[in-house]
């Protein structure tokens, strides 16, 4: 099947697609806020406790990410990204029971699963709707939609734990549900069970391996490690603001959050076509430089203007990090494997905050808060080169092709 340029993006599909995102993030992440006070509350809890049974989904998250890729590619992305929805809905469901720290970790831990789930599906069926010179755009709009319904569900879940515990277990079941219902309404085009991202003309896929390319595929290693060293940086940030913008005696570090999430998602709506136009290679390098500085203007801050004009830079540089790598695995990637591979690249943010996460705490502890952002800033000059050598035109004559055309990615799909 060919795939023009000017093809209409399918608006009706798109909107089933991202609202059922935004939904079953909305539920995933509703109980987030609550459980740390139901802990302590219901099971006297410790903060080992808590830390466990709030992250334990980044687990099954990280390794069910490529199978449920793999699975889409194969089965079709509704019907994996609707057994995603429905697992969440499930989950939601069984906060209701009276469950022991033990069954609440295996309840979180099959919510990893559907989150896993409904995000790889959906990422792909983005891509396998989208015309070619859209591709990276759309893939960040949903990325927004994923953090839209992080956004509300954290503040939903605030909110209705001051009425109780059983209306914030009624979201996280009921959010879920309206995102099955949003996914099941869009259409799936006949004979085309997988309904895997159509090649352009022309190219060949070099990112299947011969012989069985296992979980991690080649097409997304390389992205996906500039991916969980960008990641480093936002683990920092997330971690430690509030509390080096506290020590410095300038304050207001949720500002500089808020300023950050809000830059993020607007970036995205806004310049969110520059992978498709420029190259995703170009883009990556860029955005990581721009996280790096970032970083370096908030350790280095004097004040809070330059500490929210850091946040800002930052939320430039690592909002179209994400689809800019992406967009290099979809090139790179066999269209069949196309799901298996970005599940693969995704799990590579799972796996970054799992690391960063306890060594920039390592690093507040042993050095000091500014340390922490040094530390990010070097991570993302390390994403920023390794995200120009992983594109880098075959041949080494230094450029990609007119920007905006789609046969300019077909040097990036055979490189590396």
């Amino acid at each position: 099947m060919t795939d023009h340029p000017a093809r209409a993006v399918p608006r009706p599909a798109l909107v089933g697609i991202f609202g059922g995102l935004f939904a079953g993030y909305l539920g995933l992440t509703a109980v987030i806020p609550v459980l740390p006070a139901f802990l302590r509350d219901r099971h006297a809890a410790g903060d080992l406790v808590v830390g466990l049974v709030v992250t334990v989904t980044a687990g099954t998250a990280l390794l069910v990410r490529p199978v449920a890729g793999a699975l889409a590619d194969r089965y079709g992305h509704r019907t994996v990204m609707l057994t995603g929805a429905l697992v969440a809905a499930l989950g939601g469901l069984l906060y209701f029971l009276p469950l022991a720290v033990p069954a609440l970790v295996a309840v979180r831990l099959l919510l990893g699963a559907g989150e896993a789930a409904l995000f790889t599906a959906g990422a792909v069926w983005t891509v396998a709707l989208a015309p070619h010179h859209r591709r990276g755009q759309l893939i960040g709009l949903y990325g927004v939609s994923m953090w839209g319904g992080i956004s509300a569900g954290t503040f939903l879940g605030a909110t209705l734990q001051q009425v109780s515990f059983t209306a914030v277990w009624a979201l996280a079941a009921a959010a879920p549900l309206l995102a099955a219902a949003l996914i099941a309404l869009v259409p799936v085009p006949h004979g085309e069970p997988g309904t895997a991202a159509p090649r352009e003309p022309g190219t060949t896929a070099q990112g299947k391996s011969r012989g069985g390319g296992g979980l991690l595929l080649r097409p997304a290693l390389l992205p996906g490690t500039a991916l969980a060293l960008g990641a480093a940086g936002y683990a920092g940030l997330a971690a430690f603001v509030v509390l080096h913008l506290d020590a410095r005696g300038i304050g207001s570090g949720v500002l500089v959050l808020s300023c950050f999430s809000a830059v993020y998602a607007g970036t995205r709506l806004v310049i969110g076509h520059l992978p498709d136009k420029l190259g995703p290679r170009r883009v990556a390098a860029w955005s990581a430089a721009g996280e790096a500085v970032g970083l370096t203007i908030v350790a280095l801050a004097p004040n809070l203007p330059v500490a929210v004009a850091g946040g800002v830079v930052t939320g430039v540089g690592f909002s179209l990090l994400h689809p800019s790598l992406a967009l290099m695995v979809m090139n790179r990637a066999e269209p069949t494997r196309q799901g298996a591979a970005i599940g693969a690249y995704t799990s590579f943010w799972d796996l970054g905050l799992a690391v960063w996460g306890p060594v920039t705490g390592l690093v507040a502890a042993t050095l000091d808060y500014p340390a922490v952002f040094g530390v990010g800033a070097a991570c993302a000059v390390a994403a920023a080169a390794m995200a120009a050598w992983i594109g880098r035109p075959a041949g080494g004559h230094g450029g990609t092709g007119r920007p905006g055309k789609p046969g300019s990615e077909r040097t990036e799909a055979r490189a590396a």
